[in-house]
């Protein structure tokens, strides 16, 4: 069901693309805001709906809810897993071999000369 809903979300994200691609631009954007005072400058005025601008609308709910249900479903199956779940576990740590151990010499009871001046 999840990779069923999944395609359907795929094909209304194509047909939402396409649906907002063919439609006619406005006209000026942000570039409308500084000529005039009126709403009709600021809103846009009041405009035919055309059949690509009810798919716009209709795929973007239905994307929406889609992504909705998706997110639902997943998270629900998702399980806590551990952090550390499938990583390598690490290689034991070689210790160096210590050094032979000798066995100290004895001292000279002769002390050291004094250091020359």
């Amino acid at each position: 069901m999840y990779t069923a809903l999944l395609w359907i979300l795929i094909l209304d994200s194509l047909v939402l693309v396409a649906a907002v691609l063919l439609q006619a631009g406005q006209g000026g954007g942000l570039a409308s805001l500084g000529g005039g005072s009126g709403t009709e400058m600021v809103m846009g005025g009041r405009q035919a709906v055309t059949f690509l601008h009810k798919v716009t609308w209709w795929g973007g709910g239905v994307f929406l809810g889609l992504s909705l249900v998706l997110a639902l479903i997943s998270s629900r199956n998702a399980a806590p897993r551990p952090v550390l779940e499938g990583t390598p576990a690490p290689a034991p740590v070689q210790q160096a071999p210590l050094p032979l151990e000798t066995t100290p010499q004895p001292q000279s009871q002769t002390p050291a000369p004094p250091p020359n001046r």
